[in-house]
């Protein structure tokens, strides 16, 4: 796609027109999801009331069915709105405001696709089925990839991509669910004991999205300012951020959603008091372990990184320049991103999901700020900087409150862990700053090219591992003993 597109009109389009999509798809989808519906759900399945959870299970998808239907229609409607809320420096530009607003309608049936999708994950997450669901958003990047090649460089390509893709990513839920003993029946029932404390957990979540989502718009709004930032900066922006996405979709959506249902069900036990702080403490240095170093790889490998996965065609070395730069201040607080999704499923299990909210509007104050400070002398960089800042702040007061919360984590411990973490990512990097300089390969050709960029990555790795045993790091010791 990058390099049918480059940086320039359609990518820009496509950026801003997939984002309203995916705003809605945490507000009513994932996110909702997450904090309301599988503690509720993990209630019932943990008193044995199987007919009793899946009959909530059919109230709920029929109800949102009609929510997703009315914001679909809504959103296709008043497309031009909302184009020029989150991009107003596209209002200037009459080719590229009209180019997004078609390709918004055209991709906005996908909330009703991925709300459906979003709301089954949470069901066999609660069945403590995850398989299925961690692979289920592979299939929309491959959709768009293969649209976006058999169309070429038309923005209908695109946008039949992203709906091929929530169909895939919905069908393969559904067998699974009828194993599991789902049955989907038409209902205009919307009354269950249950409904109201949903209801109760998952409206201080939507804020919450809300302003997380607005946190994230945040780049999209100041990007389209291209006077000030540079043209190309909202696609450089995505470009990199969904980067930034791969690992924390591999490891920290995954890791947060099979920890979920089991800290829900330890907080109803008192007696699982101290497994609930080990399960979380757990998800942590497990996520740190893995996002450190991603961190310190994605900082040191930016440029080559950008250049072999997105360089050619259309991304010149321009876009190259202001991605790599982007993705470079977006590492930053790659760790943060990571460890505030673990930190917010102990407040879901807890029920709060007010502290997070008030948290994530702190965190949009600071980033709003940021932003405004650093895009004139740092141009999109300062934004991506300003998006790292706020994420790290957001982790800190996260912790300073869930520790005051649950009675004390034992945090010298974690800070000498973190301590031993950062050495060993450090020894990493410099062997991918070494490998880079020392490699002699120099091709235009594809298959050297991803070998210059695989051979880094593979020697930082080995790096890593063998620091961290040295450090004495546990999880390094266990991922060994898993491999024999």
């Amino acid at each position: 796609i990058a390099q049918l597109f480059g940086v320039y009109l359609y990518a820009q389009a496509f950026v801003i027109a997939f984002k309203l999509p995916n705003l809605f798809r945490d507000l009513v989808g994932e996110g909702a999801t997450n904090a309301a519906i599988i503690p509720v759900l993990g209630e019932y399945l943990a008193k044995d009331k199987k007919a009793e959870f899946w009959e909530l299970c059919n109230i709920l998808l029929n109800l949102l069915l009609v929510i997703l239907a009315v914001i679909t229609v809504f959103g296709i409607i008043f497309s031009p709105v909302l184009v020029r809320l989150i991009a107003p420096g596209f209002n200037e530009d009459t080719v590229k405001f009209a180019t997004t607003v078609r390709l918004n309608r055209l991709i906005f049936p996908y909330i009703l696709l991925i709300g459906l999708t979003a709301y089954s994950m949470g069901i066999l997450n609660s069945l403590r089925h995850f398989t299925i669901p961690a692979f289920a958003p592979c299939l929309l990047n491959i959709s768009i990839i293969a649209c976006a090649l058999i169309w070429g460089e038309g923005v209908k390509g695109l946008a039949l991509g992203v709906l091929i893709g929530g169909v895939l990513q919905l069908a393969i839920q559904i067998p699974m669910l009828y194993k599991k003993g789902f049955r989907f029946k038409f209902t205009n029932k919307f009354k269950h004991p249950a409904i109201s404390k949903i209801g109760r957990l998952m409206f201080p979540r939507l804020f919450s999205s809300a302003i997380y989502q607005l946190n994230n718009f945040m780049d999209s709004i100041f990007g389209s300012l291209a006077f000030i930032v540079g043209e190309g900066a909202v696609a450089a922006l995505y470009f990199s951020y969904r980067l930034i996405q791969f690992p924390l979709g591999i490891f920290g959506n995954s890791l947060a959603q099979a920890i979920l249902p089991t800290l829900s069900l330890q907080v109803i036990n008192p007696q699982d008091h101290q497994k609930f702080k080990d399960t979380l403490v757990f998800g942590l240095r497990s996520i740190l372990f893995i996002m450190i170093p991603a961190s310190f790889g994605f900082m040191v490998l930016s440029k080559l990184i950008i250049a072999t996965l997105f360089g050619g065609g259309k991304f010149n070395a321009y876009s190259i320049e202001i991605t790599s730069g982007a993705l470079f201040f977006y590492s930053i607080g790659l760790f943060a991103y990571g460890a505030t999704r673990i930190l917010q499923c102990g407040f879901f299990a807890l029920k709060d999901t007010v502290t997070p909210t008030l948290v994530s509007a702190l965190a949009l104050g600071i980033n709003i700020f940021l932003n405004v400070m650093l895009m004139y002398p740092m141009k999109l960089k300062g934004l991506a900087l300003a998006t790292s800042v706020s994420g790290i702040v957001s982790f800190f007061i996260l912790f300073y409150i869930i520790d005051k919360r649950i009675g004390g984590i034992n945090k010298r411990r974690l800070m000498v862990f973190v301590a031993k973490v950062i050495l060993a990512s450090a020894g990493m990097a410099a062997v991918c700053w070494w490998v880079l300089r020392v490699n002699p390969l120099v091709s235009t050709h594809i298959i050297i090219r991803i070998f210059n960029l695989v051979l880094p990555i593979f020697c930082g790795m080995i790096a890593y591992i063998i620091f961290a045993l040295l450090l004495g790091i546990e999880q390094a010791r266990s991922l060994l003993r898993f491999k024999k």
